[in-house]
C-alpha cells in the first residue's frame, strides 16, 4: 500500500472514533483504547502505570500481526504478558509513527471496525 492509501485510511479511521466516542483521539488514546480493549475493556479506574502497560500491551499486539510478539501467558490479575521473537526494524520518528498506524488500521480491519 502506498502512504496516500495509508493516511486516507487513518483519516477515516479517526473520523469513526470521533463518531464513536466525541472527539478526535491521539495516538496515546488510540493505544490505550486498544490496550483496554485488548486487556478486558473494565470500567475501573487505571493508575498511571496501568495506564502505560495497557498501552504496553497494545503495542505488543499491534506488532504480534507481523510476528514480533506472542503472547506468553497471562498473570493472576489476568495481564497479558508477551515474548518479542524478533527484533523490530530501525527507524526514524516519521517511518515508526507510519509504522504503528499501518498496525493500527490492520487490528482495526481485523477487529471488524473499519
Amino acid at each position: 500500500m502506498n502512504n496516500d492509501d495509508i493516511q486516507v485510511r487513518w483519516w477515516q479511521l479517526e473520523a469513526k472514533l470521533v463518531e464513536r466516542f466525541g472527539k478526535k483521539p491521539d495516538m496515546e488514546s488510540i493505544l490505550f483504547l486498544i490496550g483496554l480493549q485488548e486487556y478486558g475493556g473494565t470500567a475501573e479506574k487505571f493508575s498511571k502505570e496501568q495506564k502505560q502497560d495497557l498501552m504496553h500491551v497494545a503495542v505488543c499486539t499491534l506488532f504480534m500481526q507481523s510476528g514480533y510478539y506472542e503472547i506468553e501467558g497471562f498473570d493472576t490479575d489476568n495481564w497479558p504478558h508477551f515474548k518479542q521473537l524478533k527484533p523490530l526494524p530501525v527507524m526514524n520518528m516519521p517511518e515508526q509513527e507510519a509504522f504503528l498506524r499501518d498496525h493500527i488500521l490492520l487490528y482495526f480491519t481485523t477487529q471488524g471496525f473499519i
